[in-house]
């Protein structure tokens, strides 16, 4: 039962590339042909009990569409995507594709979903797996984990360049310290499988800063924060702020755009726009462009 419902989510996730046409010359209006513009956005679940302060999604979904489409980004890796922020998205940025594992549960949720520009990129392969001790299996959580978590990727063909890279996106747990080592060691070890001359790309809430010893691990493996490599190793500062905005005080950055291989990284922000006191999100999406 569990393997047919899988099947059909994945099924599911992999055949939803945004629909729209006549986009062949969108790349125009994008980051110089060169260099890869990456955004990472947590866009947070949608909680009822957010509505009460106006931060509820139907309340700021045309803001985190507009903040995210400003960016003009080629490659996007969320986290929290629900079948509505799925929706809703793709309407107003039909330009990319999306690719997205998804829980066996009664309603889709893409929560990991990476978009990818559509004129900019051809999709080579996909997939991902459940952090937990038995990865193959969907909805599966192990260790402290309070849910269960999962990490996918794509593989993309820039059809500039001719060159292929691998983009993986993952939301490490909340809750379990454990879960968060284990999981990050788990996509770590996936990627060390590949060929040293693949570009890789990862974008993630590792609900963990830099001195967590789940980010430890990712550093040590080889990958490279893409933020200190263009501004240093100070900590800019928190990404997670409740909808609050520069209000919330001190804290550190827990949203991660990391990269490996033969790939440069050239710029790199934390995005903090907001309107009238709201945000898009109770995170600050981050960004980096890179080059290969």
């Amino acid at each position: 039962m569990h393997r047919r419902t899988f099947l059909k989510g994945l099924g599911a996730a992999a055949t939803l590339p945004w629909l729209a046409r006549g986009a062949q010359s969108e790349s125009a209006a994008f980051a110089a042909p060169a260099s890869h513009k990456i955004l990472s956005c947590n866009i947070r679940v949608d909680v009822p009990t957010d509505s009460d302060a106006g931060d509820g999604w139907e309340q700021r979904k045309e803001l985190c569409a507009e903040v995210i489409h400003s960016q003009k980004a080629h490659l996007i890796g969320l986290q929290e995507v629900q079948e509505v922020h799925f929706k809703d998205l793709k309407a107003r940025m039909p330009e990319y594709n999306t690719y997205a594992l998804a829980n066996p549960d009664a309603v889709f949720h893409p929560a990991n979903a990476i978009l990818f520009l559509r004129s900019r990129y051809e999709l080579i392969s996909c997939g991902g797996f459940w952090l937990s001790e038995l990865p193959h299996v969907a909805g599966s959580k192990s260790w402290d984990s309070a849910r269960s978590r999962f990490a996918n990727w794509v593989e993309l063909k820039d059809r500039i360049s001719g060159k292929q890279f691998r983009l993986w996106n993952a939301h490490l747990d909340h809750i379990g310290q454990q879960a968060r080592e284990k999981g990050a060691a788990m996509i770590v070890q996936a990627s060390d499988a590949l060929p040293d001359v693949l570009p890789q790309i990862w974008t993630m809430d590792a609900n963990a800063s830099e001195d967590n010893n789940a980010i430890k691990s990712v550093k040590t493996s080889g990958w490279i924060d893409t933020y200190a490599a263009v501004h240093g190793a100070e900590d800019p500062g928190f990404t997670f702020h409740a909808f609050k905005g520069p209000q919330r005080g001190r804290g550190k950055k827990i949203d991660w755009i990391f990269c490996k291989g033969p790939i440069k990284p050239i710029a790199a922000a934390i995005i903090r726009d907001g309107r009238n006191n709201h945000y898009p999100s109770d995170h600050y999406f981050v960004s980096a462009e890179v080059s290969f």
